[in-house]
């Protein structure tokens, strides 16, 4: 059997970006490895795609799906928070130049307390001059050209930077 190290390893090298950033971040967040160690098993030119790769871990994603937007919102140019607290409004996952908060739900945010409380969260919001837009795994990994029109719609009405 490969050690995680080996499994990463071989996927930073041969993986798409994306995949391999989305496992790197899991197994970073799980402690069972860390960038450094990650990027000190990859020297010299020949791993250079590798270690851009690492660029895009930042150990910040709850999920496997906010590793892929937090990439596709960064690739973008966007300047993107991750796991912002904001007063009264509570940890948002992504706040996206400052105003546009994105949240990206899984099925528990279908279940009727949930819902009640985003619903809640979404109106706090509001009323404190943010801009809201939600999306589901689908939505990330079937439609990211649709969320980026969207994203960039909002924006480009108030863009604070």
């Amino acid at each position: 059997m490969a050690s995680t190290t080996d499994v990463l390893i071989h996927s930073l090298r041969c993986l798409p970006a994306m995949e391999a950033a989305v496992m790197v971040e899991s197994a970073a967040r799980q402690g069972l490895t860390t960038l450094g160690y990650l990027r000190g098993r990859l020297p010299g030119k020949r791993n250079g795609a590798a270690r851009r790769v690492l660029e895009l871990v930042d150990g910040t994603a709850d999920s496997p799906i906010e590793v892929v937007a937090r990439i596709l919102f960064r690739a973008a140019g966007i300047f993107t928070e991750t796991q912002v607290e904001l007063p009264g409004i509570g940890i948002v996952d992504f706040l996206l130049e400052g105003f546009l908060i994105v949240e990206l739900d899984g099925a528990t945010h279908l279940e009727p307390r949930q819902v009640k409380k985003d619903r809640a969260r979404n109106n706090a919001s509001t009323l404190t001059g943010y801009a809201v837009l939600r999306y589901g795994y689908a939505d990330v990994v079937h439609h990211p050209e649709r969320i980026m029109a969207e994203v960039w719609q909002v924006l480009r009405g108030r863009v604070i930077r």
